[in-house]
């Protein structure tokens, strides 16, 4: 059987061929089972929200027009999607909550133990931002910030703070809509209240509610969250690692964090460096510790500590298959409850650790923050056990590994576009008014077994680099590139169009920049500020050259994501399209007429060249209405009459990757700056 339509990673392809010849069930198996789906749900016209159904509408005009309750299509639709903003917006900004408590700890009021402001410059930035006066004390300053940042999840009135980094005519758009976020909780609450029965029933006013909450995210939430792990954990900075199933190591304990919270996994590291424990590791027979992630929490070590790669969402369960895992620990989101019975197949002992997610079989040792390196020896010792099991015959390892730069913010970005010294974003700002930078696109998002897997993620950003686009990725989207060597300043040279080349060359950066996990999709959020305040190529967002992209969303979050982005004035190409084909009244409101509300709007569809067309189509617009220089190169070629509205041509990317050699895992860079 060929596997190459289902991942385009050639070690997934290899582990599944594994996992066929032990029978075990993937993601993928499960997925082909339950083929035909609903073709009412896919759609949207499924509604669940009292006892009189499930109603579903006839997208025929054949059968029912309505539900029981007199509410159509375009409610029904609506008021689907306005949940799904609503779970997603929850889980994102749970998280912030999460890391709050353990700073509000660090000060030292009995909450949190074991951890320490690695960051007192970006403490003081915030204070000084939310109005926290002291004398300059750390724990002091950390326990009023953690206070009052805690207060914005409960906030019954508005601004919430961070949404004030806003420029102020976005700010007036929201004003104007009624969407100003108010407070994190408050509309999420008020977002389900509306999408209740009986409640609120023109799907439009539903839609500006789901956008309002989808701010309370992006602008609220997540923003906190990174914030606050910048504070504790400190600002990463552009560091060296690898990445995919080759990271785990044959003659080493392996252990795999998954999930999305870092409080854990921060001080896993930190324990693996154990003297001690490195001790019980050898008298094992192994030849030291060795942790990987998996998704989001693999991308806060990364750009932290430098830690390996294992790989994305699809790849929790094909890791595990390789037998060289000893412990996968997982706390929350994305986490698939079948990793019991896949672990099965194998030695590997699968521990959660949170309060909140709890999966049958698997061992439970939930997470004390109060004392968090006793848990991650707990963990360690627990690995180092399963070590001492593993049958050495059925490890298979995929031999296939790629080296990368991740750890890039907006924070940083400055100073490896500008040096110490002359930090700023005015050389990225003169290269897009010069030409040799068409515009910057978010490819963020997550993996789904409804596309091969890394397929439209990389189809798409090979794309955009060609035509000289610099893309900035977070979580699984970033990890797909990673695996397949984007994330490589020399793939600037294999990939990138003549201009985007030039810069990339100038400044020694890559042509793709990870930029953290999927709650520092706010960091792609400030950089987009910092440009506005810069001056030059727009005096909003919604005219800036940008866009957005999640061309594998698989989660409710990614939709919340996406309508934050559209919402704050981003063009943003959505795939798979989300359940709203069922309304044309919604489709219509969010990839149209939203445009003159907010500045920004959707394009919902399943074709990623049509995709990749429509961004490069977008920037372009965008550029001549800046009445910015003409692209500089076009088709190779230098040129001071290129088309500006030039739309993406097909692009055939080269194969044959090799790896450059970039260094070892966990080596950072010289010049790393100062942290703010």
């Amino acid at each position: 059987m060929n596997f190459d339509n289902r991942s385009a990673d050639p070690a997934a392809q290899e582990v599944l061929a594994q996992a066929r010849d032990c029978g075990a069930q993937t993601v993928w198996d499960r997925y082909d089972a339950l083929q035909p789906m609903c073709g009412f749900g896919e759609l949207g016209l499924c509604c669940q929200v009292c006892y009189m159904g499930p109603c579903r509408i006839d997208p025929f005009g054949e059968g029912a027009q309505v539900g029981a309750c007199g509410a159509d299509a375009h409610l029904i639709v609506a008021r689907n999607l306005a949940r799904a903003v609503a779970a997603g917006a929850a889980a994102h900004s749970d998280h912030g909550r999460q890391v709050v408590e353990v700073l509000r700890g660090v000060a030292g009021d009995g909450a949190s133990s074991g951890y320490s402001v690695l960051n007192p410059g970006k403490l003081k930035a915030l204070a000084a931002e939310w109005g926290v006066a002291g004398n300059g004390d750390v724990r002091r300053l950390a326990s009023e910030l953690a206070v009052r940042m805690e207060a914005q999840f409960g906030a019954q009135r508005g601004p919430l703070v961070p949404s004030l980094r806003a420029p102020e005519a976005q700010r007036a758009r929201w004003a104007k809509m009624g969407i100003t976020p108010r407070g994190i909780d408050r509309e999420i609450v008020d977002l389900l209240h509306c999408s209740h029965h009986g409640v609120e029933a023109d799907p439009v006013a539903l839609l500006r509610a789901a956008m309002r909450a989808a701010l309370a995210d992006g602008w609220g939430g997540s923003m906190i969250a990174t914030d606050a792990q910048d504070v504790l954990f400190g600002g990463p900075a552009a560091i060296r690692s690898r990445a995919n199933l080759g990271v785990l190591e044959e003659k080493k304990v392996n252990i795999l964090v998954h999930g999305h919270e870092p409080t854990l996994s921060e001080m896993l590291v930190a324990a693996s460096r154990n003297p001690e424990l490195l001790a019980r590791a050898r008298q094992a027979g192994a030849e030291g510790l060795n942790i990987a992630g998996i998704c989001c929490t693999a991308n806060e070590i990364l750009m932290r500590q430098g830690m390996p790669v294992a790989g994305n969402y699809l790849h929790q369960e094909l890791a595990l298959l390789t037998g060289a895992v000893d412990v996968m620990v997982v706390d929350v989101q994305c986490v698939m409850p079948s990793l019991v019975q896949v672990a099965a197949c194998r030695h590997t002992r699968v521990v959660t650790t949170s309060p909140q997610a709890h999966i049958p079989g698997a061992e439970h040792l939930e997470f004390d923050p109060r004392e968090p390196m006793a848990a991650a020896r707990a963990i360690i010792e627990r690995a180092v056990e399963a070590f001492a099991r593993r049958d050495p015959a059925r490890v298979r390892i995929p031999r296939h590994s790629m080296d990368l730069v991740a750890g890039f913010t907006n924070e940083n970005l400055p100073y490896y576009l500008g040096g110490r010294f002359r930090a700023g974003y005015r050389p990225l700002i003169d290269a897009v008014a010069a030409g040799r930078i068409r515009g910057i696109v978010a490819v963020v998002g997550c993996n789904t077994p409804r596309v091969v897997q890394d397929q439209h993620h990389l189809a798409l950003v090979r794309s955009l680099l060609a035509r000289d686009v610099l893309v900035v990725q977070t979580g699984c989207s970033a990890i797909a590139s990673g695996k397949a060597g984007l994330l490589r300043p020399e793939a600037a040279a294999e990939l990138a169009g003549p201009g985007l080349r030039e810069v990339c060359d100038a400044v020694g950066i890559p042509p793709v920049l990870h930029v953290g996990s999927c709650v520092d999709n706010s960091r792609i959020l400030s950089i987009c500020v910092a440009l506005v305040a810069e001056g030059g190529i727009g005096s909003e967002l919604s005219e800036l050259p940008v866009a957005a992209a999640a061309p594998e969303a698989m989660s409710e979050k990614a939709v919340t994501i996406g309508m934050y982005a559209v919402a704050s004035g981003i063009f943003t190409a959505f795939l798979p399209t989300p359940r709203v084909a069922g309304s044309r009244v919604v489709r219509k409101y969010l990839e149209e007429d939203v445009e003159r509300e907010t500045g920004g709007k959707f394009l919902f569809t399943n074709d990623i060249q049509e995709a990749a067309r429509a961004i490069v189509a977008h920037l372009d617009g965008k550029r001549q209405a800046l009445k910015l220089a003409p692209m500089l190169y076009e088709n190779g070629v230098r040129s001071s009459e290129a088309a500006v509205s030039r739309v993406l041509s097909d692009y055939v990317p080269p194969t044959g990757l090799t790896s450059l050699g970039c260094g070892k895992a966990q080596e950072q860079s010289q010049s790393r700056p100062p942290e703010s």
